[in-house]
């Protein structure tokens, strides 16, 4: 064997390891606040931060420490404080932005705690089921989403279906599939103020979220249903319908499409949102499409396993995805030119 193909595939073992440990240090930094907290120093010792934060100091310089290994942080030896580059706080402690990256650190622990039934299902079948994953998941998606769909869908987003834009600002109808804690929803409500918008989700803790969110935000515009497609009348029916990152999940993605498909009004349209990975294996050989495998392993694939679906998993692709809407009787079809690093879009009209 090549002594240093070893080496370096056990070096490739190590840097993922530090990535784990890096997220899970990460998940620290956020649920304790301390990266809100570093936001406030241009530099800061132990003591002065423990005492701001309320929290050990035993931990805090563990974890100080750990994160400027992890080259999150960095440390003036000198001195002996830490500091995070305004760059780093710009991702990591700026949340409900598009551009925070928390939500990553919520999912990592709360993925990998699947893991032993995750494994039992290679040998069982089935899957691990959406209910088995605890509230950091739903926060989670929220933290990984929230900001986009707050700063980019009406006016990046929705600029790609302009005729759709223009129903929706006379009072037009949409229906969010999939609709989580209802952030969608909102959005579409807050920019579009004379439009009706439902949406309707399986999972009773998400919709208890999104029905608290809609309270809160005090709209009337907005109706949040438990249920599956078949539970909102096809009549009267929608000018926009959207699936942001839930197409892959589903139990029954066809015969959902088919349903949606049914529900349109005439020249209406159906906007889908799934991650950006690629038709080609080889395509996907990077830090992201490692990523979305994970994902999908851990929470996409299996949870649609575990309802007796096909388990298409997060990284289908393009070509799958758009086959899958042309199945469902969609005449128009297309890849929107919407700029995303982590996203792709489509649109579908019957």
């Amino acid at each position: 064997m090549d002594k240093e193909r070893i080496s370096d595939f056990a070096n490739t073992v190590y840097r993922d390891m530090a990535g784990a440990m890096a997220i899970g240090m990460g998940y620290l930094g956020l649920k304790t606040g301390l990266f809100e907290a570093l936001k406030e120093f241009a530099s800061v010792g132990v003591d002065e931060l423990s005492e701001r934060t309320g929290l050990a100091p035993r931990y805090v310089e563990e974890w100080l420490k750990g994160m400027t290994a992890a080259g999150w942080l960095e440390h003036d030896e000198a001195k002996d404080t830490y500091s995070m580059p305004a760059e780093h706080g710009f991702l990591l402690a700026s949340d409900g932005t598009d551009h925070y990256m928390g939500g990553l650190f919520l999912a990592g622990p709360s993925l990998l705690s699947q893991a032993p039934a995750v494994a039992r299902s290679f040998r069982d079948g089935g899957g691990v089921s959406f209910d088995a994953f605890d509230d950091d998941w739903l926060a989670a998606l929220d933290a990984m989403n929230d900001g986009a769909y707050r700063h980019r869908l009406a006016s990046y987003w929705m600029k790609h279906l302009p005729d759709i834009e223009e129903r929706l600002s006379q009072g037009g109808r949409a229906l969010d599939v999939g609709c989580g804690v209802g952030k969608v929803c909102l959005a579409l409500a807050q920019s579009y103020p004379k439009a009706r918008i439902t949406g309707f989700d399986p999972d009773p803790a998400s919709v208890l979220q999104a029905r608290d969110a809609v309270a809160k935000a005090d709209t009337q515009q907005v109706d949040i249903v438990q249920g599956i497609i078949t539970d909102i009348p096809s009549e009267p029916g929608y000018d926009f319908v959207c699936m942001f990152d839930c197409l892959h999940d589903l139990a029954e993605p066809e015969k959902t499409l088919v349903e949606v498909r049914k529900r349109l009004t005439p020249g209406a349209a159906l906007m889908v949102m799934e991650p950006r990975a690629a038709d080609r294996l080889a395509d996907n050989a990077n830090p992201l499409g490692t990523v979305y495998y994970g994902f999908s392993l851990f929470h996409c694939m299996t949870q649609s396993l575990a309802q007796g679906g096909p388990g298409l998993g997060a990284c289908m692709g393009p070509t799958r995805t758009m086959s899958l809407l042309h199945d469902a009787g969609f005449a128009e079809v297309s890849q929107l030119a919407i700029k995303s690093m982590t996203n792709m879009f489509f649109s579908a009209r019957a």
